[in-house]
């Protein structure tokens, strides 16, 4: 175990992240003195930074790890030296460990923190059918995760048609795509929906769907955690719908990543009350 640890996260529009601080807390926790930067491509000192450059840069600089988001958990398996079994059959990497002599390994541990978040949000709720929307690098990862929950009927559409149909594809039996042109539909039908895109953060306001199709027999699930209540949950919850907020995945996914970069297992608990601690 190291004594300190030198992370970063790379994405675009992620100058709020809760990550920095689920990770410096539980470091601080363990002794272990931990550095966590954001690398926003949309910052003036990044702007029009390449995701390669960025991973060279975090290399040669010392870092010991990094998170990966929106839009580059698809883009940076090209980019690493290995890439764990898990994380290539997803086609999504969300975290990367850059070992002794700069060799990275990407992983993914968004698959396990929606499947846990799910567990402990949504107990109970059916999920005969259930509607994903989001084929992108979440989406990837929250369509592996309903699958291993269970899920009879995924339902996946995505603007990229190809992308939706590409999913379904890999993971197999139980999941068909849909064009946007049938989300109405299938919506009306659902047991349950999923947010899997960044429609609902500060930088993408609204709706991935006309919520006047909900009634309180659905649940809905969102990954956005920035507002932890979107536009989606809160109207969903006005309509008798049970929810599920962001947290339960951004938490775990967490507790998860801190294990690879560290060594050390990580308290759910403890990373949720950091995460809670800037309030909603």
């Amino acid at each position: 175990m190291s004594d300190t640890l030198l992370l970063g996260l790379i994405g675009e529009g992620i100058s709020a992240s809760r990550t920095p601080r689920m990770h410096e807390a539980e470091g601080d926790f363990h002794g272990i003195r931990t550095m966590y930067r954001i690398l926003d491509v949309t910052a003036p000192t990044r702007h029009g930074a390449e995701l390669g450059e960025l991973l060279t840069a975090a290399v040669r600089l010392g870092f010991n790890g990094l998170n990966v988001t929106h839009p580059f958990k698809q883009q940076v398996l090209d980019l690493l030296d290995e890439v764990d079994p898990g994380a290539q059959r997803i086609g999504s990497v969300n975290t990367v460990v850059i070992g002794e002599y700069g060799t990275t390994t990407g992983f993914n541990t968004d698959v396990t923190g929606f499947a846990r978040g799910f567990a402990e949000g949504l107990d109970g709720a059916a999920t005969g059918q259930v509607v994903q929307i989001g084929a992108g690098g979440a989406g990837r990862a929250v369509a592996f995760a309903l699958s291993e929950l269970g899920v009879d009927d995924l339902i996946i559409a995505d603007v990229g048609a190809d992308r939706a149909h590409d999913l379904a594809a890999d993971i197999g039996a139980g999941v068909r795509a849909i064009s946007t042109d049938e989300l109405e539909a299938a919506v009306t039908s659902a047991d349950g929906i999923v947010n899997a895109t960044p429609v609902g953060m500060a930088s993408f306001p609204g709706t991935p769907f006309d919520t006047g199709l909900l009634d309180p027999r659905m649940w809905v699930a969102d990954v956005v955690y920035f507002p932890l209540e979107t536009r989606l949950l809160r109207e969903a919850r006005d309509r008798g719908c049970r929810t599920l907020d962001g947290s339960g995945m951004a938490v775990n996914q967490a507790v998860d990543a801190f294990e690879l970069f560290s060594g050390v297992r990580a308290s759910p608990e403890r990373m949720r009350r950091t995460f809670l601690s800037f309030g909603a």
